[in-house]
């Protein structure tokens, strides 16, 4: 079984992912980043995404990644050309890397961002939700990337709505108030993880 030790983690754009995953780095765990996989992916494929979408999609000999995101989120057909390249691709290394870490026969996270919206191709469990309120989303984007508050809230509505992500999952962390509010919200999840491993060592 590939993914026997891993545990899903997933939410929304700004909802604080890479947050929780610097925490539970400092607790031992290992991560599988899938979106560092498809930058990987990406980069190796930059001849493909040239005849796919043209030389402007390019830039000094890389792929323009932020030229690229906006013709995506604006044209499905592109969006399904896109993924019919790097999924198969991206899964394939988040495999290799999982087979790697069931070595090690101890839980392991494996990040990825878009898990429902991809018809949840993995088969993992338990799913675990970083949550934000969509309000709050918004008000991260625009902060950190500098989007006006149209194109933040078109961004937020992209995606699968928090609330039925939150629905979803097996297990729920708050992210919608400060860091020491965070960190609580991760020994509870600890405890959590502890209660399923009774050897884990955390």
């Amino acid at each position: 079984m590939e993914f026997k030790n891993a545990i899903l983690l997933t939410g929304g754009i700004a909802t604080g992912k890479s947050s929780v995953c610097n925490i539970l780095k400092l607790h031992g765990f290992s991560i599988i980043d899938a979106d560092k996989i498809a930058h990987e992916v990406l980069r190796e494929n930059t001849k493909e995404i040239e005849k796919l979408f043209g030389k402007e999609y390019l830039k000094d000999g890389e792929v323009n990644r932020r030229k690229l995101g906006e013709l995506i989120f604006s044209d499905k057909e592109s969006k399904e050309k896109l993924e019919n390249l790097l999924h198969p691709k991206i899964e394939e290394k988040i495999k290799k890397q999982a087979l790697y870490l069931e070595g090690f026969k101890v839980p392991y996270i494996v990040d990825i961002p878009l898990f429902f919206e991809t018809g949840e191709r993995y088969n993992i469990k338990p799913v675990v939700v970083v949550y934000a309120p969509k309000e709050l989303q918004i008000e991260r984007l625009v902060k950190r990337e500098g989007y006006d508050l149209s194109h933040a809230k078109d961004r937020v509505s992209s995606q699968i709505d928090i609330e039925e992500k939150k629905k979803r999952a097996d297990f729920v962390i708050d992210n919608s108030k400060n860091l020491k509010h965070l960190q609580k919200e991760i020994d509870r999840f600890l405890d959590f993880l502890r209660g399923k491993y009774a050897d884990l060592k955390i």
